[in-house]
């Protein structure tokens, strides 16, 4: 699977929450947590006098553009391009242009430096070490790298319902 990298989308001024929002409802329908990973619109405190007053608010850094932390593929430029209020990724012609670390550094934004090395797979039974579920044992049916998570199903009122646990809570069976 290719990398993750961070590009930035063109939208119509005053839609970017919108455009936000939509998108992540999108990446939920169509299971696609692994490939956009992360949707913002990057905001900065700012402190305004009205009336004598000093009030603290969040401006919007760049109105008209939402920032994506995404796998670039077919399928999720597609998806992000026919999100509504989108105008178009930024770059030259139709080919969108990550952000270089040295560009990302002024936003905010941490470069991902960690690589976490788990000894569990999907599939693989575990026992949960820590916190509600403790001594749980079940079978991991989605791990989410970015969250650090693992999804397993749990019995409650005889039902199976999911329920995420932290990489850190569990442990796999031998």
């Amino acid at each position: 699977m290719s990398e993750a990298h961070w590009y930035v989308v063109h939208t119509y001024s005053g839609y970017e929450n919108k455009v936000k929002a939509n998108i992540e409802k999108t990446i939920e329908n169509r299971n696609l947590q692994d490939q956009i990973l992360q949707v913002s619109v990057p905001m900065q405190d700012e402190v305004e006098i009205r009336n004598g007053q000093k009030k603290q608010i969040s401006k919007k850094m760049f109105p008209g553009y939402v920032l994506i932390n995404m796998v670039m593929n077919d399928d999720t430029w597609y998806v992000v391009r026919n999100t509504r209020g989108v105008t178009g990724f930024v770059g030259p012609g139709s080919k969108p242009v990550p952000l270089s670390e040295s560009e990302m550094i002024p936003l905010g934004i941490q470069v991902e430096e960690k690589k976490i090395v788990v000894d569990f797979d999907l599939g693989d039974t575990i026992i949960v070490t820590r916190g509600v579920w403790e001594n749980t044992v079940a079978e991991i049916k989605r791990i989410d790298e970015h969250k650090e998570m693992v999804t397993i199903n749990v019995d409650m009122f005889g039902r199976e319902t999911p329920v995420e646990i932290s990489f850190a809570d569990v442990k796999k069976m031998d």
